[in-house]
């Protein structure tokens, strides 16, 4: 009788278990960067950003705007007291700062003073005409005609009238710039929405509290897009006044500058107190832009808009 084989001796399954090696698990905290990477999105190119494409587009159109005048100017060869380069305007802007520095301190002077005087003066007006529509037809007419009113007309009176040069140059500016705050301002008064008032009737507020809880805060926009404009405007009258008044000396602003220099016919001298003028109306027009952002960026749709 034959003797069976001695069977192999099996593996019991907690050692096969371990014999086999067990699948790495990734530390929570490898996990978490994974997971970041994964949705942290992609920041898109430089000249793809909104802010970028803000400043770098204008100064690219304004570079090829001044190579295209230097350009002209030095192939017909013109002569300085017809067109001086943008080379020639830029010396002259350096050699003579110790005048246009000091005529363009007293201009923005003037333009910021009128500037104030105007948003105060128009902000008040406003507000007594949304009081009553019957205030506001009797009135509105008048800042009307204050608007079509030409400055140069008005202003030697005003002149006359005013003994202070300063005083009455900043009263023919801040009349320019009146108009599109009063305007502005009133039509962002009377744009309430009709479910909001009639909620403010249903809770019974008072006039005050309708003014500073609702009417305010939805004229912000309005006001805001008024003194861009009044910003631009000031400057203007300033310049304006300026001319009319036709003061001279340590008080006088870039008109005067511009006046003498076109007298002598120092044409890049002009060129230079033009200059100064349109960059401080581009530097005004920017604070009141970033004043803008700031006051309406966190809750306005006109702010956040990315189109």
């Amino acid at each position: 009788m034959s003797t069976p084989f001695p069977s192999a001796p099996m593996a019991s399954p907690v050692a096969a278990s371990s014999t086999t090696t067990a699948p790495r698990t990734a530390s929570p905290q490898a996990a978490s960067a994974k997971a970041a990477t994964k949705a942290a999105p992609k920041r898109p190119p430089l000249m793809a950003q909104p802010r970028v494409q803000r400043v770098a587009y204008p100064l690219l159109v304004g570079v090829v705007l001044i190579a295209l005048w230097q350009g002209l100017v030095t192939g017909l060869e013109l002569p300085p007291y017809l067109v001086p380069s943008p080379i020639l305007m830029m010396k002259t802007l350096f050699t003579d700062w110790a005048a246009l520095g000091g005529s363009l301190w007293v201009t923005v002077k003037i333009t910021v003073l009128a500037f104030l005087v105007a948003t105060v003066a128009g902000v008040l007006i406003s507000f007594l005409f949304v009081q009553s529509k019957r205030i506001e037809t009797a009135l509105f007419p008048y800042a009307v005609l204050l608007q079509v009113t030409p400055i140069v007309a008005v202003a030697p009176l005003i002149i006359i009238w005013v003994k202070d040069p300063m005083a009455s140059m900043v009263i023919c500016a801040a009349l320019v710039a009146l108009f599109p705050i009063i305007s502005n301002t009133t039509l962002g008064l009377r744009s309430v929405e009709p479910d909001l008032q009639s909620y403010f009737k249903l809770n019974r507020a008072t006039r005050m509290q309708t003014l500073l809880r609702l009417r305010i805060p939805s004229a912000l926009p309005y006001f805001f897009g008024g003194l861009r404009i009044s910003s631009g405007l000031a400057l203007i009258g300033a310049v304006v006044a300026e001319f009319v008044a036709g003061t001279g000396g340590t008080g006088a602003g870039l008109a005067y500058q511009i006046l003498q220099a076109g007298f002598q016919l120092n044409i890049p001298r002009m060129f230079a107190a033009l200059l100064l003028i349109s960059l401080t109306g581009v530097a005004l027009f920017a604070l009141m832009a970033w004043g803008t952002r700031a006051a309406l960026g966190s809750w306005h749709a006109s702010e956040n808009s990315h189109d």
